[in-house]
């Protein structure tokens, strides 16, 4: 069966253009960041991405099918894939079918229906927005639209510069974008979200604001400093019982380092640390002055049992002893700021049921055994658990734990959209949820008492592929 599909993803991959790639890349988004993509020239590679997310797998081929069905390729999708235009017009009309967003279908179909002068004609509109370097004479709409996205320029929740250059001389796809904002306007802004509305209790006929919805809107918390403040990261790698090495875990470091570093934190990783020097790290750090920073962020990625951290001596600490020592009286200094702590094991030595089962890792994964958390009674703590209580959780011993993973995908991906921190560990238990791994699940957790938004700033000079 595992070797039908590789046949079928070669023989359609061999079936595609240059310009089939850049669009398939380009629909892709919400699922591959574009970092990656940059990486990925030829359709096999593309196909193996999706894979390993989940996204292409055996008897599933439906997000294959869609994006071969929105770049119009019916020839590829009636031999190949077996299916045809009727067929995919009746399955994406069924709500949750349809894996491309409206946003990325707006903006692809008005690159498909735009002439190459009418793309010169934006390009030369945008000059004083994206750097003319950035829009070359052969640079295509997708690349430009890309460009627009890097810059600020449009996002999901605000194409009104895209519908105002193109009003002045493309009347129709200006049209278009008035359907997609309609459609959208009920969705909650990125910036504030709006608890259910409260109806005035004034007596009909006084005052002006008579039938009028008073409007309770979220706070975000302020993320003004640089650096907004400590990353740490207690990564346990080499324990001395040997059988405890726990591969893979390098690279969510790297990964992590990576991320945070990009989000403006002063970023530091501890390996193999003992059980009390676990403790003693996360105490040393809960005594600083974070008078000037906005938030902490501590990552602990090692094995461990029930409400327990395992250290490489295999002596435990508990979760709920490293996070009172960030209470409001333990560090005064964060009093009222975000503290998050994401914790990388198991919570259990049980697997997780599956329905279906999928390939992929399954040679390589491992597990983590470790806590169920309990958040103190303070305000202003999250904690990101890898999984569910009484679960294991995975780790693929050459690529990083899945969680942690995602976790970084997902923050590249979704940070420059100003999405919140809750709505995008949401979309990690989301995909995380969704995968299958040595024929079981996992389900991560998350755990909050913050009373704000937190939504992580990105240096305007910077990007992701930086």
């Amino acid at each position: 069966m595992s070797t039908n599909i590789h046949k079928l993803l070669f023989r359609v991959s061999e079936a595609l253009v240059e310009d089939d790639l850049a669009a398939l890349k380009f629909l892709s988004l919400e699922h591959i960041p574009l970092r990656k993509q940059e990486a990925i020239q030829e359709p096999k590679a593309f196909f193996q991405a999706l894979q390993e997310k989940g996204l292409i797998e055996v008897g599933n081929l439906a997000f294959l099918k869609e994006l071969i069905y929105r770049i119009n390729r019916m020839d590829i999708l009636g031999k190949l894939l077996l299916s045809s235009r009727e067929e995919m017009e009746r399955e994406l009309q069924i709500p949750g079918k349809a894996k491309v967003s409206a946003y990325r279908q707006l903006l692809y179909g008005i690159a498909e229906d735009l002439t190459p002068e009418d793309v010169d004609s934006v390009k030369f509109l945008l000059q004083k927005q994206i750097p003319k370097s950035k829009l070359q004479d052969n640079a295509p709409m997708l690349t430009v639209l890309l460009e627009m996205e890097r810059n600020g320029v449009i996002k999901e929740d605000d194409v009104t510069t895209l519908k105002d250059i193109l009003k002045g001389f493309r009347a129709d796809l200006k049209k278009k974008i008035d359907t997609y904002e309609e459609e959208t306007k009920g969705n909650v802004s990125e910036e504030k979200l709006c608890y259910p509305t409260c109806m005035s209790v004034n007596p009909a006929g006084q005052g002006a604001e008579e039938g009028t919805q008073a409007r309770l809107l979220v706070e975000s918390y302020r993320m003004e400093n640089n650096p907004h403040g400590y990353c740490v990261i207690l990564n346990n790698y080499i324990f001395k019982n040997p059988e405890g090495m726990r591969k893979g875990t390098v690279k969510d470091g790297e990964a992590l380092k990576r991320v945070f570093k990009w989000l403006q934190f002063e970023t530091v990783e501890y390996m193999d640390l003992e059980a009390n020097q676990m403790y003693a790290k996360v105490k040393e750090y809960s005594k600083k002055d974070h008078s000037k920073m906005d938030c902490f962020v501590c990552f602990v990625l090692s094995h461990g049992e029930k409400d327990k951290i395992k250290g490489v001596d295999g002596e435990f600490v508990n979760i709920k002893d490293l996070l009172s020592c960030f209470s409001g009286s333990n560090c005064p200094s964060l009093a009222g700021k975000p503290k998050l702590f994401f914790i990388q094991a198991c919570q259990g030595s049980v697997g997780h049921p599956a329905v279906t089962l999928k390939e992929d890792f399954s040679d390589h994964l491992e597990t983590d055994a470790v806590p169920l958390v309990s958040i103190p009674d303070q305000a202003d703590i999250l904690v990101g658990m890898a999984t569910v209580e009484d679960f294991e959780c995975y780790r693929h011993a050459k690529t990083g734990s899945i969680y942690i993973q995602c976790l970084c995908d997902k923050m590249e991906l979704l940070c420059p959209l100003r999405k919140d921190l809750v709505t995008i560990l949401t979309e990690v238990n989301k995909e995380v949820g969704r995968a299958v791994l040595n024929g079981w699940k996992q389900m991560p957790k998350i755990s909050s008492t913050l009373r704000k938004q937190l939504i992580f700033q990105i240096p305007q000079s910077q990007s992701t592929e930086n």
